[in-house]
């Protein structure tokens, strides 16, 4: 298939995405500089080592300096100092200068992992991504956001650092487990509800297609979403104002990661899934949003298989007040105000640091305490047939 290029403008700190299938055996191409006698730095998890080699194979052939690899641990807790340690001593160890280059290939835990590593080493130095998931195909490879956790929450340390290119080869996907892959698909489907009603009712029609990585399907879902990503970074770089929409349900989300541990009991799109229904929710009972529009979200995501509501995730607390307080700690919060991104309708989003603190409660006991379906654990029981 044709190969296709999106151009974030950020002035001198703009870069190609690069779409398409079978990138990984042509990396070279879509390195912005000429690779001459750096050193080139790859770094990788566990599940997708064999990805990286082929970058490192084909790199191999194409440069005069050394390429080198290390593999760190699958996971979210890899987003940690420990594993910023490791890696910044692996760089340094093996002779980084500020000419050498840095390649990202993997989720987005190894995407804003060597992101930040990569923005601190030698107070900077050039970097790409090669993302293999859905999700960080569509997103967190995607405007140059980095970071790790801590226990007091999610993406708190990090640092706005633009990669060089973006390289999202759709055959990664072919061996993405299932259930990450509709994780993934959370993040797309967000794109469709902040600003764009026409995609959304794309992937109503074609969600499907997208799922069973249809070349064609996936490959447009990828662009439309990279590109209103672009449109939305390359007017708000350090998200100062309209970014904060592509944040819509992570500030519930991001608690509810937090509250599950990060151990795989919840994934970051699992959790984007289930804060959309309550950001809708929410808006709903601020009397701003048609029910219709929460329903027809909700139905997209039970049909696709995500869950819709906290209490269908298994052995999650249900301490509200703890999760408030995580909330309180998100980056998005303003002059002690959570922010939330609230909705109109679909592709109406916008953001909002007026929200009752009662109301919020109201949507967390109702998602966590399950009223309007009963029972618990119901989307863990159903999704053991799909991982």
């Amino acid at each position: 298939m044709e190969t296709r290029i999106l151009t974030i403008n950020l002035d001198k700190r703009s870069y190609d995405i690069y779409v398409g299938a079978g990138l990984l055996n042509r990396i070279h191409d879509f390195v912005p500089n000429e690779l001459g006698k750096r050193n080139i730095f790859v770094v990788t998890d566990k599940n997708v080592e064999s990805y990286a080699q082929l970058v490192v194979d084909n790199l191999t052939k194409h440069t005069e300096g050394n390429v080198k690899l290390i593999t760190l641990p699958a996971g979210e807790k890899t987003k940690s100092f420990e594993e910023v340690q490791k890696v910044s001593n692996f760089f340094l160890q093996n002779g980084l200068n500020r000419n050498s280059m840095v390649i990202a290939v993997g989720g987005g835990v190894i995407g804003d992992l060597t992101g930040f590593c990569a923005s601190i080493a030698m107070r900077g130095v050039p970097y790409i991504q090669v993302p293999t998931t859905l999700l960080s195909q569509v997103d967190s490879s995607v405007g140059g956001k980095t970071g790790i956790n801590t226990k007091q929450g999610k993406n708190l340390i990090g640092a706005f650092y633009q990669p060089g290119a973006v390289v999202a080869d759709i055959e990664t996907l072919k061996t993405l487990p299932q259930r990450e892959l509709l994780a993934g698909y959370a993040e797309v489907f967000k794109y469709g509800l902040i600003q764009n009603r026409g995609f959304f009712e794309w992937l109503e029609d074609n969600a499907d297609k997208v799922i069973a990585l249809d070349e064609t399907a996936v490959a447009y879902a990828i662009e439309t979403s990279c590109r209103a990503k672009a449109k939305i970074v390359e007017k708000d770089e350090q998200e100062r104002g309209r970014r904060a929409l592509l944040n819509l349900g992570h500030t519930f989300g991001h608690a509810l990661e937090a509250e599950a541990g990060y151990n795989g009991t919840l994934l970051h799109g699992e959790a984007v899934a289930i804060g959309t229904v309550m950001a809708f929710d929410l808006s709903v009972r601020l009397g701003l949003c048609p029910r219709k529009d929460l329903e027809l979200v909700e139905r997209h995501f039970m049909h696709i298989g995500l869950p819709t509501h906290a209490y269908e995730v298994e052995k999650l607390s249900t301490n509200v007040d703890r999760l408030i307080d995580i909330m309180r700690r998100d980056k998005k919060v303003v002059s002690g105000n959570m922010v939330f991104i609230l909705v109109n309708g679909i592709g109406d989003a916008f953001t909002s640091g007026d929200v009752p603190e009662t109301l919020v409660r109201d949507v967390l006991i109702d998602s966590l305490g399950g009223e309007r379906k009963g029972g618990r654990g119901l989307w863990s029981s159903k999704f053991s047939s799909l991982s």
